[in-house]
């Protein structure tokens, strides 16, 4: 690859500080992309205002900057992106590619996530709706660069989904593969949990006609009762002095090998030792907590 053929991104929500998971897809993205010749993009994915923690965009940045990340460019924030997001928005609507949904909650329930279709020939209008796209009954399948061939048929798997909530906030799903082709962004290296999600961005992306990136999605980490560790099992906000140790087991749980002699290592040295040695056929599938050396 050439400087200008990879662009990598890092895209936080700021719904919190960052947790070492959060570490460990920042450093796989960063490392892939600089190894890469390539630009790495600083997004912030702040789409959902009642979800946003006070000052957490801020500690995000700071915390990058301790942990000794660089990045190109302006910072881009998705609230600053809503003009886009409706453009595109209204255009699937009124090609009838998407339709307004009034359905509840509670009216969803027995359907465990896939949507029935319950409004897809309703002829609503836009007002106190979400927004649905129609998706076909067709399986999508990409390779990914960690986790191998994926599958998911969007008919059966997913339903018709949401594009914008009925409170108005647009959806991640639509955000996401908006900005990543407006911010020319090659590959995408990011957590696990977004890999069921990928391919709906596939098919937004196939009916906006744009490219498809690389993908590349990092293991989860997972706590011995197998749940994520993440900000709502106590996985505490990275601490700007532990910056060394926290980055050699980021490391090594993306399958980098570094050597006793980087214990001492200042955070800049560390990355560019994880540059000069990135090999990502090295990271592994999954990987628990006893394997990430948390403790």
């Amino acid at each position: 690859m050439t400087a200008s053929s990879y662009i990598g991104r890092f895209a936080p929500t700021p719904s919190g500080h960052l947790h070492f998971g959060s570490l460990v897809a920042a450093l796989a993205s960063y490392l892939d992309a600089r190894a890469n010749n390539g630009l790495w993009l600083m997004r912030m994915e702040d789409l959902d205002p009642p979800r946003e923690e006070p000052g957490a965009q801020a500690a995000i940045l700071d915390a990058l900057e301790r942990y000794g990340f660089e990045w190109d460019g302006e910072r881009v924030r998705q609230s600053e992106r809503h003009e886009a997001y409706a453009e595109v928005l209204n255009r699937l609507f009124n090609q009838g590619l998407a339709y307004a949904c009034t359905c509840s909650r509670k009216q969803l329930e027995p359907y465990h996530g896939i949507y029935p279709g319950l409004c897809r020939n309703a002829g609503h209008g836009q007002v106190d709706a979400a927004i649905r796209l129609r998706v076909p009954e067709l399986e999508y399948h990409f390779t990914d660069r960690v986790q191998g061939q994926f599958r998911q048929h969007l008919g059966r798997d997913v339903g018709d989904f949401v594009i914008q909530r009925r409170d108005g906030l647009y959806a991640y799903q639509l955000a996401v593969v908006l900005d990543d082709a407006w911010q020319g962004v090659t590959d995408i290296v990011r957590g696990a949990d977004l890999l069921d999600s990928t391919p709906r961005q596939l098919y937004l992306q196939e009916l906006l006609g744009l490219p498809q990136p690389r993908y590349l999605h990092v293991p989860l980490i997972t706590q011995p009762d197998g749940n994520k560790l993440g900000k709502s099992y106590r996985s505490p906000p990275l601490d700007s002095d532990q910056a060394t140790p926290l980055l050699l087991r980021a490391l090594r749980a993306l399958g980098q090998q570094p050597g006793d002699e980087l214990h001492h290592a200042s955070p800049r040295e560390l990355l560019d030792w994880g540059i000069r040695h990135w090999d990502a056929r090295q990271i592994p599938r999954v990987l628990t907590l006893d394997e990430a050396q948390l403790h």
